[in-house]
């Protein structure tokens, strides 16, 4: 293997720390081509789908890649906007908003940026800028507030396959989850108390998250309790009781059983049992996405509405909001202790190895 080198090092670069966030990733584009790309990458992953790998490369090549992509590009041509798909505008939001307290913290030492696991920025190229732009010390955030192999463990893998082709190798820490971080869980319970303020309570308020095989918990993946304690630190934070909220599990696709209790199923029975207004949070979503806004805000509206129900509300994800960024800063700081700030001068470097380079 040729190891990739720093082409742009001097001895007059500065020694930076460098904070990588990572989310899931998006298509370029909401068409049949941009899809079929994305979904490729995405469901050969064998973290996400643990099937023998042979057996599912003829389910994804010879069905999943003929159907899903054009149903998939419709369902994301209504959540694009003028500044593209909802997950990389406020990933980039909040990378800039990162950027901007790194700075007053720090200065110039520490430089941040986003790169997603599936699609573009990559982070093998992210991971590249950071090492050009300095960076000997790095801090890698995947947005993923509970752990599973298929999000958390899955980024590990993308950041283990970039750094292997590096000469240099930087100083790694990787934060693999935050579900029961205080500010966190503050910052969840903030933006459904703002809510409240302009909208009032329902009947029941949902939190519900994107599923998992079920057979992943029962291999030892931690997510569904992870799921939970979030739920239950989160309702302790609001006062609520066991009765107010419930915990549902979203996004499942194909035929095997998936973490219950689903989402879909139970908004429909909802109504029938006497609740008639629902208020959904997605406290695994660190950004909206068609997960959230899509599938969340329309898809699962109608059913409820349908099955008799009479006020259903999603409360948006975290995204850029104040109360995040301070929270995701506080978490950045924590993992940066012990690591002092850069302190090597790149002009005494560059005159130390200009005298080396002469014999002195």
């Amino acid at each position: 293997m040729k190891y990739r080198t720093n082409g742009t090092f001097s001895h007059e670069q500065e020694d930076k720390i460098g904070v990588l966030i990572t989310n899931l990733g998006t298509p370029e584009a909401p068409d049949k081509g941009a899809l079929k790309r994305y979904l490729k990458e995405f469901l050969s992953d064998p973290r996400v789908v643990e099937v023998p790998k042979f057996i599912w490369w003829m389910i994804l090549n010879l069905v999943i890649l003929n159907i899903r992509p054009r149903r998939s590009a419709h369902a994301y041509s209504t959540v694009w906007t003028e500044r593209g798909s909802p997950l990389m505008f406020h990933t980039q939001d909040q990378a800039d908003a990162l950027a901007l307290n790194m700075k007053q913290r720090y200065g110039d030492k520490v430089v941040v940026d986003f790169a997603m696991r599936y699609g573009s920025p990559s982070i093998e190229s992210v991971t590249q800028t950071l090492l050009e732009k300095g960076v000997r010390q790095l801090l890698v955030l995947p947005l993923y507030p509970q752990y599973s192999g298929s999000t958390s463990g899955s980024t590990f893998d993308a950041l283990g396959q970039a750094l292997k082709k590096i000469r240099w190798l930087p100083d790694v820490r990787f934060i693999s989850h935050y579900h029961d971080f205080t500010p966190y869980i503050d910052a969840l319970a903030k933006r459904i108390e703002l809510h409240w303020q302009t909208h009032g309570r329902a009947d029941k308020i949902i939190f519900t998250y994107h599923g998992i095989p079920k057979r992943y918990l029962t291999a030892g993946d931690p997510y569904h309790c992870e799921c939970y304690k979030t739920s239950r630190l989160l309702a302790q934070k609001l006062g609520l009781t066991k009765e107010e909220y419930m915990v549902t599990f979203q996004s499942r696709f194909g035929r095997e059983e998936w973490l219950q209790p689903y989402t879909d199923h139970t908004l429909k029975a909802l109504p029938g049992q006497g609740v008639k207004s629902v208020q959904m949070v997605c406290p695994g979503f660190s950004a909206d996405c068609l997960e959230t806004i899509e599938e969340i805000g329309i898809e699962n509206r109608d059913y409820f509405l349908e099955a008799g129900g009479e006020r259903y509300e999603y409360i948006e994800a975290l995204n850029a909001h104040p109360e995040h960024i301070a929270a995701l800063s506080e978490l950045i700081a924590r993992n940066l202790s012990g690591w002092d700030l850069p302190k090597r001068s790149g002009l005494l470097s560059a005159q130390l190895a200009s005298e080396l380079g002469r014999g002195k």
